[in-house]
């Protein structure tokens, strides 16, 4: 991990931690805030192996970037006024915080063989694998590591449980019914795609 990289790490990290203790007050919410400083990766991980976020520090930065998106999603007039979608800032910050702790202590550093294509020789390169030590789902495992620590209401969990949308492997009438049950599910998926894709580097 070079000086920038841990720069990085250090700077998202003193931000979340101020994000979560301003805007979640639950009981058991530092409790989670603990596990996450002490006995996890969470402010280390990648936030995918090959794809958005696939180095030292990408899930926290995932994280922000989804309660920056989801915050700016439901600013927008249309989706207060027309919609109707209108909640507090605990759970605006708990669900976008929090969506992916399923990655939590998921990924496991390790190197691979790729062809540079300049010179067509090949290089040992860092990249992470998974292993999955709780293989519980995605967004379902969010929800069950949020709620060993603190209860999430109805709607926030079902946000977190379906925040991957029509892009995760469920049944898309599945998917369907989450959204119609909690309108949060579907602002919380419109953040986390557009943090994914618009906002995150693959390396």
């Amino acid at each position: 991990m070079d000086e920038l990289q841990q720069q990085n790490i250090n700077e998202n990290k003193e931000r979340f931690l101020g994000l979560f203790r301003a805007k979640i007050h639950r009981d058991g919410a530092e409790k989670l805030l603990n596990w996450l400083q002490n006995e996890s990766d969470f402010f280390i991980a990648p936030a995918s192996t090959r794809y958005h976020g696939n180095y030292p520090g990408g899930l926290v930065e995932h994280s922000l970037n989804v309660y920056d998106c989801l915050v700016d999603y439901l600013a927008r007039p249309r989706v207060r006024e027309r919609y109707g979608l209108a909640y507090n800032e605990e759970t605006i910050a708990i669900v976008a915080l929090c969506h992916d702790l399923c990655k939590v202590n998921f990924y496991k550093p390790g190197k691979r063989n790729v062809k540079d294509p300049e010179t067509g020789k090949w290089k040992e390169v860092e990249n992470y694998t998974i292993e999955d030590t709780f293989p519980y789902g995605h967004g379902e495992k969010s929800v069950y590591m949020v709620q060993a620590f603190m209860q999430l209401k109805r709607e926030e969990a079902l946000a977190i449980r379906w925040h991957m949308g029509f892009s995760g492997q469920e049944d898309s009438s599945y998917v369907g019914q989450g959204f119609a049950a909690a309108p949060l599910a579907v602002a919380l998926s419109v953040a986390d795609e557009e943090a994914a894709f618009f906002m995150e580097k693959q390396v």
